[in-house]
């Protein structure tokens, strides 16, 4: 056998192989993004259930009931891996650490939970949301379409306003403010501040 032809059989090996680690890498990822993977957690079962009874799950966009994956995870293949390493490491430590075995359990650390998602989904550009579903949401009132400049003029996205759509309600976050502090920074807050800034504001102007 020729240098020529070793050469070439030494490629298509090479190839052979990549193919074969690229397909098992994303049956990998498939399975890690699974709604029964996800429900191997007791705990997610609480919030399966809330899923089951939204409308996200009777009217979905993209024509059958959503999965863990279509809300929570990215389209994109890398982060989706690293969100399974970095937010999957988290998950587990976190039931070993509480015990989440009942509902009132989880609820302790709902807000915690929701607050994670939240960044993470803002993080992502809200991709979950946009990539199968709301590519071009067309606002219905001046209200939401003077919000949905907003993406465009100030870097908002979908889940800066779009919270509590199919899990039990946690409060609403300034999740810009948050990612600042570090910290949950709730809606109502922020909104009281501002109002009372505004009222200092009045005051002094008419001294």
């Amino acid at each position: 056998m020729d240098a020529e032809t070793l050469a070439r059989d030494f490629k298509g090996r090479v190839a052979y192989f990549e193919i074969c680690n690229e397909w098992q890498g994303v049956g990998m990822e498939n399975y890690f993004s699974s709604t029964g993977f996800c429900l191997s957690c007791h705990s997610m079962s609480y919030v399966n259930e809330e899923l089951k009874e939204s409308s996200h799950y009777a009217d979905s966009a993209i024509g059958a009931a959503p999965a863990c994956q279509d809300c929570h995870l990215p389209p994109q293949f890398f982060l989706r891996v690293e969100s399974h390493v970095v937010d999957g490491i988290r998950a587990v430590i976190g039931e070993f650490r509480h015990d989440l075995s009942t509902k009132e359990g989880f609820d302790e650390y709902r807000a915690e939970y929701a607050h994670n998602a939240r960044l993470n989904i803002r993080k992502w550009n809200s991709s979950p949301c946009t990539y199968m579903c709301h590519r071009d949401p067309q606002p219905t009132s001046e209200d939401a379409e003077r919000e949905h400049k907003k993406m465009k003029t100030e870097g908002a996205t979908c889940i800066d306003c779009h919270q509590n759509l199919v899990h039990e309600e946690v409060p609403e976050e300034d999740l810009v403010q948050g990612k600042k502090e570090g910290r949950i920074v709730l809606k109502e807050v922020v909104e009281e501040e501002e109002e009372e800034v505004e009222e200092v504001e009045e005051v002094e102007e008419e001294d």
